[in-house]
Parts: structure tokens; sequence; C-alpha cells
């Protein structure tokens, strides 16, 4: 059993990445850490507290971090995830109450205190995790390694240069991409074919179990903004196919390349620049995912609401 740690935004993919975690047999949660992103951090951090509500997970420590990135005013994405960063159904009120520490003090603790290396894996902008690593760069030598959803080498979503993720806090993202530790960086190139179709909505509802019930108008309302804004035929589930990979490595397929961070371009601020020709002669430091099995994604997502449902 995989012992991990989520750093999210919740956010429809966010609630969806969790609940892929708490019912993988495979996987340990040992927490959840939110940060502002999808919505502001006294949003997201609530997302948190009302998802693992609804799925019965109350023994599960949910920490508040960072409200707003290292240098820069928060930018949100309520086209995308709606006023509440959850919209589309009614979550249930918190059943229990978050850690009163604060999420980079979590998140250094558990890392440093675990018998075995854990596995890390952020969801939203990167900034707990950088001012972790500032903080005490230790936890660089405990975390097995880190497997984020963010950035792209060939696609955007919030500039035609930038993901949402990297762009919120670029600075943040160039401190994780070069802290040493492994980075698996699953981003828009699969993400944005990680689709959830609006028939395996329809199907999801007719379930009608305690779980599917709730998530699918909520999916639905996530699938219809996506084509809106996209034309998308569905609803990525960009950070649930980070989970998806720690559960079925095979999901997706990587590729060792060089990816550097933009902080200061005028028009490629966050842009995750990946060296896939070699140019720059500079060594590879990130497993960057460049294909993905969205059939077999799917399945997983479906189990995982199944044993959801028959809790």
């Amino acid at each position: 059993m995989k012992c991990i740690l989520i750093d999210c935004d919740p956010g429809h993919d966010d609630m969806m990445a969790i609940m892929l975690a708490c019912s993988s047999p495979e996987l340990k949660l040992l927490g959840v850490t939110t940060v502002g992103g999808n919505q502001t951090g006294e949003k997201t951090y609530l997302n948190a507290l009302k998802t693992l509500t609804l799925i019965g997970e109350r023994d599960i420590p949910v920490a508040r971090g960072a409200d707003k990135p290292l240098f820069r005013e928060l930018t949100v994405a309520p086209e995308i995830h709606g006023v509440s960063g959850l919209d589309g159904a009614d979550l249930p009120e918190p059943g229990f109450e978050g850690v009163v520490r604060h999420a980079v003090d979590f998140l250094i603790q558990t890392i440093m205190e675990s018998g075995t290396p854990l596995t890390l894996v952020p969801t939203g902008p990167l900034t707990n995790v950088a001012l972790a690593m500032l903080k005490d760069p230790r936890i660089t030598t405990k975390l097995e390694r880190i497997v984020l959803m963010g950035g792209a080498v060939f696609d955007s979503n919030i500039t035609p240069a930038a993901e949402f993720n990297i762009y919120v806090d670029p600075e943040a993202a160039k401190v994780v991409f070069g802290s040493g530790v492994p980075v698996t960086m699953v981003g828009l190139d699969v993400t944005n074919k990680a689709l959830f179709g609006f028939d395996d909505i329809e199907r999801l509802a007719r379930s009608n179990g305690k779980v599917s019930r709730v998530v699918a108008p909520l999916l639905k309302f996530f699938a219809q903004a996506n084509k809106t804004i996209f034309g998308f035929e569905g609803a990525p589930l960009h950070d649930a196919l980070a989970v998806a990979h720690l559960i079925k490595p095979e999901v997706i397929k990587t590729r060792r390349l060089n990816v550097e961070i933009e902080t200061d371009g005028e028009l490629t601020r966050g842009r995750t620049v990946a060296d896939v020709y070699g140019v720059t002669g500079k060594p590879a430091n990130t497993d960057v995912a460049l294909e993905v099995d969205n059939d077999l994604f799917k399945e997983l997502l479906v189990q995982a609401i199944k044993i959801l449902d028959s809790r």
C-alpha cells in the first residue's frame, strides 16, 4: 500500500481525486491540505471537508494552507467551478473539523515523521508545497516522488501559454520543479483527453447511490462549463488522473524531459517549458505524461463511485 498526501484546491476534479484515493485499496491517504486556487482558500478548505463528509471519511486530517500565491494576487476560476468551487449540487455540511495546524506545518510533520517515503499529490497551485520545502528543506529527501497535476508541453487553458495551476503561482512551481524530488507532471496534454463524457455522467446518475446521486450533477455542471468554454464533450477530470496513475501506472505514458518554469514572460507566465528535442543540453528532471488510456481511467472512476456508494 502506497501512502500519499493530497494538496488540492477543490474543485470538481480535485473532489474526484480525493474520492478515487479514498476508494482505492492500493492507496492510504494520510491527509488532505488545501490551497487557494480554483476558489478562495476559505472555499477550497470547506469543499475538502464536505467531500470527505459525503463519502464518510471523517478521520482523514484536513489542513488549510496558503490563501494566496507566494508573490502574486490569487486568480480563481468561477467560470469553470462556480461561485462555491463545487457548484452543481448540494454537498453535506462538514461533519468534522480540520486540524488546527497550517497545511505547511502539517505537510512537514507528516512527511518527516513517516517511517517510509511518502508520495505527494498536488492538484492545485504549488504554494503549500513550495513553502514547506523552503521552511524545511529536509522534506525533499523524505519524499519518494511528487505526482502533480499541472503544466503542459503543447496545451494550455488559462492563457495561450499556460495551465491554470502553474500560472497561479509560477514561483512556487519553480521551487518544486527545482527541488530534486522526482516529479511526474500529469498535465493538460493528457488530462484534457481524460474525459468523463455526458453519457458517462447520465449512467452515473442512474445509479442513484448516496454518492453518485450527488456526484453526477456536480460533474454535469463541470462538463457543461468545459463544453461552453473549451468545446469539450464531457468533464476533463484533470486531478483524478494524477491519483489514477498511482493506482494503475499504465493509465498514462510518460517521457523524461527537462522542464523549466517561466515566471517573468510578458506573454508566457506559468509556461512549463519542456525541452522536447534536448536543445538545451540540460538533464531531464521530470517524467512528463504524453499519452492516456481514457477507457482504463473511466473504469477506475466508475469502480470508485460504486465502492463509495456501497459503503
